[in-house]
């Protein structure tokens, strides 16, 4: 089981922000991380796991931590309707950031996700360590 949790950071949104992932696999601990100017932070909440996702042999059964719940909500509640309905939200909207959910949404089907909500700033080590990466990315 390989264990990614993920963060997002802007410094202002939008802003300049950064991703971040911790990969755990059999025992190591692979950091990654990327800046992009003028974004907002759902969208590096949102880059985080499709980058990490890029980096695990395709077939993997994955634990994806992140404290992000319009992550979470997004890609196990909402994208299902979304796509349903033509990438429209329940109010007849555009789903923003379309592009990077329909990217997280085929790269999720090739690997068998359990995707786990933590508490942001609280009592979970890798949670704490992959959001000062992710801020520290921000700031490049």
């Amino acid at each position: 089981m390989i264990k990614i949790y993920t963060d997002g950071s802007c410094l202002e949104n939008p802003g300049n922000g950064g991703w971040a992932a911790i990969i755990i696999n059999n025992g190591q601990k692979t950091k990654i991380k990327g800046s992009i100017k003028n974004t907002t932070n759902n969208q590096m909440e949102l880059l985080a796991p499709i980058e990490a996702l890029k980096k695990i042999p395709k077939g993997s059964k994955v634990q994806i931590f992140t404290d992000s719940k319009y992550v979470k909500s997004g890609i196990t509640e909402w994208i299902y309707n979304w796509k349903k309905n033509g990438w429209k939200t329940a109010n007849r909207q555009e789903v923003k950031n379309k592009d990077l959910w329909t990217e997280l949404d085929i790269l999720a089907n090739e690997f068998e996700i359990s995707w786990n909500w933590v508490k942001a700033h609280s009592t979970d080590d890798l949670n704490n360590e992959v959001d000062l990466i992710a801020k520290e990315a921000a700031n490049l």
